[in-house]
């Protein structure tokens, strides 16, 4: 059982300097062999981590990179808007961001989305159910590698067509797949 890969990301091409919060990205492999490699952003709360709640963010579409939810919508980030002039965009702090009171892990879900790919030609074949069970093992072992989170509250939310996925998801965890350290070991 391979857990999330994931690396501290300071830096960001349009940004000013370091970033103000604290950002991680990788993969974590889920399906049967691990042939689907789902991409997150995780950014900690900036208020307190250790007790705030984790929100798990799926974005729209299907198929629209969860890059929007960190740039565009709840994130820490957002585009100065400026009139272009062939340069790289600005980044700049959102100060309205959710991540002042929430961890959130943004996913590039279903997979094909952004930077999330599979290993085959049959793992790129989805669906919601399968989109579902893949978000399923995914924060399992997300949790699995970040045990400071396991006792965190746990929210499931995101925008448009995550509506359909979300509800199925919330329920899926519901059904006394209780999120602890032990039970993300029972896959």
């Amino acid at each position: 059982l391979a857990l999330a890969h994931g690396s501290a990301v300071k830096f960001l091409p349009g940004f000013e300097g370091p970033l103000p919060f604290e950002l991680e990205t990788g993969y974590v492999g889920v399906g049967d062999s691990e042939e689907v490699q789902l991409f997150y952003y995780f950014v900690k709360s900036e208020g307190k981590p250790e007790d705030d709640p984790l929100l798990f963010w799926l974005t729209g579409g299907p198929g629209c990179s969860a890059f929007s939810g960190l740039a565009f919508e709840i994130g820490p980030l957002k585009f100065k808007v400026d009139v272009y002039n062939g340069s790289l965009p600005t980044l700049v702090y959102n100060p309205y961001a959710w991540t002042k009171v929430s961890n959130i892990i943004f996913i590039d879900s279903p997979v094909g989305t952004g930077f999330s790919y599979a290993r085959n030609n049959r793992a790129a074949q989805t669906g919601d159910l399968k989109q579902v069970h893949h978000l399923h093992q995914f924060l399992r072992k997300w949790l699995m590698a970040h045990p400071d989170f396991i006792s965190n509250p746990v929210y499931v939310s995101g925008d448009s067509y995550s509506g359909i996925p979300v509800p199925v998801l919330a329920q899926e965890i519901s059904n006394g797949k209780t999120l602890t350290l032990t039970s993300c070991r029972d896959e």
